[in-house]
């Protein structure tokens, strides 16, 4: 087994963390992994792959989440992904969506572990790199004892290099997408229990983590945390990922430099017919809390999203925050 040590993650959120997020993620933390989006295995195999597939080198480290429940297909799609430049590819055993369910992936697999098992097993023999499972502690009226510990026992044996399991249940009938992210109670508990049933294997914990200190106090009982809405929302928060989480010196926030790396990045992907708000889109909430971030995110909600916008309106955003306000009252 792979030596796999990622004590901080950004989970894969659908329509969120797309290359454009991942990049600017990467300005604030050198070393926290970042995830694609779930990609559906039919989709790497038959799709267009650039446009699906395709990453800055500088997200690195950088893991592909794939959906799909066929080992063969899983298999064949693992391949492309490791000849992509993907460093990990992780199994999605957890997105509740009706469109997973229809296509018996995501979080309804946790019916079927030996499925699963199968899946891991096919991806690992096709890869070099490190096969991963994403789930949840259970769905429905499973028994969270028995359903989390079949499925972990299932993948470990196949192979699975981690386990990162969101510490809630998925309702796959009676609640949304959006509910099964908030309702269904967060069960930190089973997390650690599985952990000590598995003390050398690795197991990160995701589901409501608001803050890095938060992420830390997780780390004494699993091996991971996994930041999900709240690094996607409040992305500044990461800027000290490095420090608490990897022990590195810590390093001075500079956002004058990161707008300048961002507006590059925007330039390049402007030239090559995107558009601006492809990218600041995943920036409003960077100054959260600070004097002038309201219009720091009218800005970049209004003009930056207009067809003819360029990085010029990311630096007028930028303009209307002042930092010096906010250091004075720090």
């Amino acid at each position: 087994m792979k030596n796999y040590r990622h004590p901080l993650a950004i989970a894969p959120m659908m329509d969120w963390t797309d290359r454009h997020c991942r990049f600017f993620h990467r300005q604030l933390t050198r070393r926290a992994l970042l995830y694609t989006e779930m990609v559906v295995a039919d989709a790497v195999i038959h799709g267009p792959r650039e446009r699906l597939l395709g990453f800055d080198a500088a997200e690195h480290p950088v893991a592909l989440q794939l959906g799909g429940s066929d080992p063969g297909k899983l298999a064949e799609a693992a391949r492309i992904g490791e000849s992509f430049g993907y460093g990990e590819i992780n199994l999605n055993v957890g997105c509740p969506s009706d469109r997973v369910q229809s296509g018996t992936f995501g979080a309804c697999l946790m019916k079927v572990p030996d499925l699963v098992a199968d899946c891991v097993s096919a991806m690992k023999a096709a890869v070099e790199i490190p096969v991963t499972v994403k789930c949840r502690i259970g769905v429905d009226d499973q028994d969270t004892e028995i359903a989390l510990d079949t499925l972990a026992a299932g993948v470990f044996a196949a192979g699975a290099d981690a386990l990162w399991v969101h510490a809630r249940k998925a309702w796959l009938q009676g609640l949304s997408p959006k509910e099964n992210r908030d309702i269904p109670p967060l069960d930190y508990g089973r997390v650690y229990r599985l952990k000590g049933s598995y003390p050398n294997r690795f197991i990160g914990i995701n589901g409501g983590i608001q803050t890095l200190d938060e992420g830390i106090q997780h780390l004494g009982h699993v091996d991971g945390a996994m930041l999900g809405r709240a690094a996607y929302h409040t992305p500044g928060l990461l800027a000290g990922a490095d420090s608490a989480f990897y022990g590195e010196a810590p390093k001075e926030f500079e956002p004058a430099a990161l707008i300048e790396a961002m507006a590059a990045y925007a330039a390049r992907h402007i030239a090559q017919g995107g558009r601006l708000s492809h990218i600041t889109r995943h920036m409003v909430g960077l100054f959260h809390g600070l004097p002038g971030a309201r219009r720091w995110r009218q800005i970049l909600s209004t003009d930056a999203t207009r067809a003819d916008a360029g990085p010029d309106v990311l630096y007028a955003a930028f303009e209307a925050v002042d930092l010096q306000a906010a250091g004075e009252a720090a």
